[in-house]
């Protein structure tokens, strides 16, 4: 077997290569690693950043890997339409090491992102005109490198929040774009900041034409796709420097355990009054009482706040993690799903 010269390959060649030859050519990492001349810990790491560059993606179709039974106790607890729970992994629900947990979140955030895609993938298939209003996070950005197989040229995605934030896979204007140049539609977003720096400047931004349209278009939408924030320091919006550590004190002394859509919630899914929540940019919570709302939520230190959203009653439809689900289920009326 002739062993390739990579030295003047680009990278993203290179990763092609490696994951055409292991997932098309039905090698095995070690002929993949004779192959391209490299040791087989780098084939690891290629075929491990192919998959997070979206140039791999894996589609599980078949009802076995699913837990019916923890699927239906969530949905029956919370009056769901549907939930949809990924293979539990068996992570301890205990404290872990940071990078350790860090590591379990990116499974979980992969998991819940690749079924999440196959549920938009099933709204998207009949090429049936639909707009889909998205939020943000780093679990809505696994859905769209896991979405594939799937065109739709009359689908409209919307941001439900600003989209001038850092530079990050994970914002909402990089989601959207991402969604519609994957199937073929458009993509539309609010060319404003997520947190304003005064509740008067809010009011200005907020009456700027195009925010209004981009605003009305996000309300008139058919499917809604929603993440929630945990309040704690490795949430998002820690991470993005879009709260400041005084402010997560802040929140959390009120009672504030969740955020969706820039307001906050307790643990009960009644919102907290902050004046953080008078200066955020995104659609009005309220305006999704009554709508299609999936909510999305991979790791273990979500379930809390997931529970604080699936109380308010807004969410029609759910796509977690089987680690967090069963941690989720343990608190339920009818006692915890063997």
């Amino acid at each position: 077997m002739a062993t390739l010269n990579l030295a003047h390959e680009p990278d993203a060649a290179i990763l092609a290569r490696a994951a055409w030859l292991y997932h098309v050519g039905g090698m095995t990492q070690e002929e993949v690693a004779r192959r391209l001349g490299v040791h087989r810990t780098r084939v690891v790491r290629l075929l491990a950043e192919a998959r997070d560059r979206g140039l791999v993606s894996v589609t599980i179709n078949h009802d076995s890997v699913r837990d019916l039974d923890l699927e239906g106790a969530i949905s029956r607890a919370h009056g769901l339409d549907f939930c949809l729970v990924t293979p539990a992994m068996g992570f301890d629900p205990g404290p872990a090491e940071p990078k350790l947990a860090a590591a379990q979140e990116m499974i979980a955030r992969r998991a819940v992102g690749s079924a999440a895609a196959s549920v938009l993938r099933g709204r998207l298939a009949s090429g049936a005109p639909i707009t889909v209003g998205v939020s943000w996070g780093r679990t809505l950005e696994q859905m769209t490198v896991h979405l594939s197989g799937v065109q739709n040229e009359r689908a409209r995605f919307v941001s439900l929040m600003d989209s001038l934030t850092r530079n990050s896979a994970s914002n909402p204007f990089e989601v959207v774009q991402a969604l519609a140049a994957r199937t073929g539609g458009e993509g539309h977003f609010l060319p404003v900041p997520f947190i304003a720096d005064s509740v008067a400047d809010r009011t200005v931004l907020m009456s700027q034409r195009s925010v209004a349209e981009a605003l009305a278009l996000a309300r008139s939408a058919d499917l809604f796709l929603i993440s929630v924030g945990e309040l704690l320091e490795t949430s998002f919006l820690r991470t993005q420097a879009m709260l400041s550590a005084d402010e997560l004190r802040s929140v959390r002394a009120q009672g504030a355990v969740a955020d969706s859509l820039g307001r906050l919630f307790d643990e009960n899914g009644a919102q907290v009054e902050h004046e953080l929540a008078h200066r955020t940019l995104a659609l009005e919570f309220e305006q999704l009482h009554g709508r299609d709302v999936v909510l999305l939520s991979g790791g273990l230190q979500k379930v809390e706040a997931v529970r604080a959203l699936l109380r308010t009653g807004t969410v029609q439809g759910l796509v977690i993690d089987g680690d967090a689900a069963r941690v989720l289920a343990a608190t339920l009326p009818s006692g915890p799903v063997p």
